[in-house]
């Protein structure tokens, strides 16, 4: 498979590369933690092949786009604003976005704070989450611990240095398939659901098998081992900053939305995809299964079927 090459377009103060396959309605795809636009290789050109415009960007603090300093420069504001740039330098008044992972954080609150620019949504594995009434990172840190890969993320710049330290085990051990069920995992005592990347990192070997071949897995770590990991774990450390930010702000999603979630994505739970049922006004939901964290990599034709079925039903 033959990835196109980017061309850089400057949008809110940065430059940022996009991947571009197609003519046609624009549909924009957003990826999410540990990944890159390289991660829609399989959508980009299904899309191309359907009659859409396809356009993927490494996100802020990723791949060949800028990585600007400061943990500020990745709030939810500036996140949104480059995505609106995008759609500026595009000559774009809106488009249908597609979302995986903070993709999908980001394109469930530009939901809320900029819906003019959005057509429909395709949401992969992250449901709607409504604002709760305490900081996240309190609830997520009385829940989990400190070791969970988010509260710990806030504490210290550990992770960063440990996953630059050795970009393609740290690949090697994250993108896998077929490691844990949702069965498996809602049997396992507390102690064991802490989630903490770090140590996943000491892992010499993993459950599961590969998701991506040795040249895909070159791909990632290349790119990682020249951005780093801070900008893209910056903006985990504005999930208070923009649990704030949404105070005040109505959460309901008033977009037609195409929701596919996965079985074995262990974080969510089928309460919190029934808790999202209310506040999206226009939904469709589809479960894959078996399937993990990483549905567009690990299942595509299946993903393109659902999300190229409800564009031509959706979106025409």
């Amino acid at each position: 498979m033959v990835f196109p090459e980017p061309r850089f377009i400057d949008t809110n103060g940065i430059r940022m590369a996009i991947y571009e396959r197609g003519h046609g309605p624009a549909v924009i795809l957003l990826h999410g933690f540990p990944e890159l636009a390289f991660s829609w290789r399989h959508q980009l050109p299904a899309l191309a092949a359907a009659g859409y415009r396809a356009i993927a960007p490494d996100q802020r603090g990723y791949g060949r786009t800028d990585c600007p300093p400061a943990v500020g420069d990745y709030s939810i504001e500036e996140l949104i604003a480059d995505t609106n740039g995008l759609l500026d330098a595009l000559d774009l008044a809106s488009a249908t976005f597609v979302g995986h992972d903070w993709g999908a954080l980001l394109l469930w609150s530009m939901a809320l704070m900029s819906p003019e620019r959005i057509d429909g949504l395709v949401i992969l594995n992250i449901p709607f989450f409504p604002r709760p009434p305490v900081d996240p990172i309190t609830l997520f840190r009385q829940r989990f611990g400190d070791d969970f890969y988010i509260v710990n993320f806030q504490d210290s710049n550990e992770a960063d240095k440990a996953f630059a330290a050795d970009p393609k085990h740290f690949f090697d051990v994250m993108m896998r398939q077929g490691q844990i069920t949702r069965e498996v995992f809602d049997q396992l005592p507390a102690e064991m659901k802490s989630l903490s990347l770090l140590a996943v990192m000491k892992r010499q070997q993993s459950g599961g098998k590969p998701l991506l071949s040795p040249a895909e897995r070159d791909y990632f770590a290349d790119a990682f081992a020249g951005s780093g990991f801070t900008g893209p774990i910056n903006w985990y450390r504005n999930w208070t900053h923009n649990w704030e930010s949404l105070d005040g702000i109505e959460q309901t999603v008033r977009i037609p939305t195409l929701f596919i979630g996965a079985h074995d994505d262990v974080l969510i739970s089928p309460v919190h995809i029934e808790a999202m049922k209310p506040h999206v006004t226009d939904l469709e939901i589809h479960m894959l299964a078996p399937c993990g964290h990483w549905s567009q990599q690990e299942r595509p034709d299946d993903v393109n079927a659902l999300m190229l079925d409800w564009l031509a039903r959706r979106t025409l």
